[in-house]
C-alpha cells in the first residue's frame, strides 16, 4: 500500500525508529539485482534514508557506477505483519560531516558503529513509501 511520505502516522514513524535490520536492493552494472542486509536510518522531515558502508562494498560501487545522478534503490524492513519499503535515488556521500551525521543516526537506532576510515554514506532521497506498520 503506497503512502504519502509527507503524511506518515506516528506508528509508521516509530517502526522506522525501532531496531530492525533491513535489506537494500541495488542493481549491478550488468542489471542484475544485488540485495544485502543493512542498517538504515530514515529522516522523514527531509525524506532521507541513510546506509553507512565501506567505499569498496558492492552496494557502494553499484551506486557510484550510476554516476552523479544516482541509482534507484529500495530499502525494506519486515517485522511480522508490519513491513515498509522506501524507494528512491541513492548517491554516495563521503564528506566528513555527512559521514558523521549518518554515524550519529546509526548509533541512535542500532549501536555505535565500528571505526572505519573507508566509510561512506549511501544517501537515499525517498520518493515513494510503501508499507503497513
Amino acid at each position: 500500500m503506497a503512502l504519502d511520505p509527507r503524511e506518515l502516522d506516528d506508528a509508521f514513524l516509530a517502526f522506522w525508529r525501532e531496531r530492525h535490520i533491513s535489506t537494500l536492493t541495488t542493481t549491478r552494472p550488468d542489471g542484475t539485482p544485488h540485495v544485502v542486509p543493512v542498517g538504515v536510518t530514515y529522516q522523514p522531515e527531509t525524506g532521507t534514508a541513510r546506509v553507512i558502508t565501506s567505499r569498496s562494498s558492492r552496494k557502494a560501487r553499484n551506486v557510484a557506477a550510476a554516476g552523479p545522478e544516482g541509482l534507484r534503490v529500495a530499502v525494506c524492513q519486515v517485522a511480522g505483519a508490519r513491513w515498509s519499503t522506501l524507494e528512491g535515488v541513492a548517491v554516495v556521500r563521503d564528506e566528513p560531516e555527512q559521514v558523521a551525521e549518518a554515524e550519529r543516526r546509526y548509533a541512535e537506532r542500532y549501536r555505535e558503529p565500528r571505526v572505519n576510515p573507508d566509510r561512506v554514506v549511501l544517501e537515499i532521497s525517498v520518493e515513494r513509501v510503501l508499507g503497513r506498520a
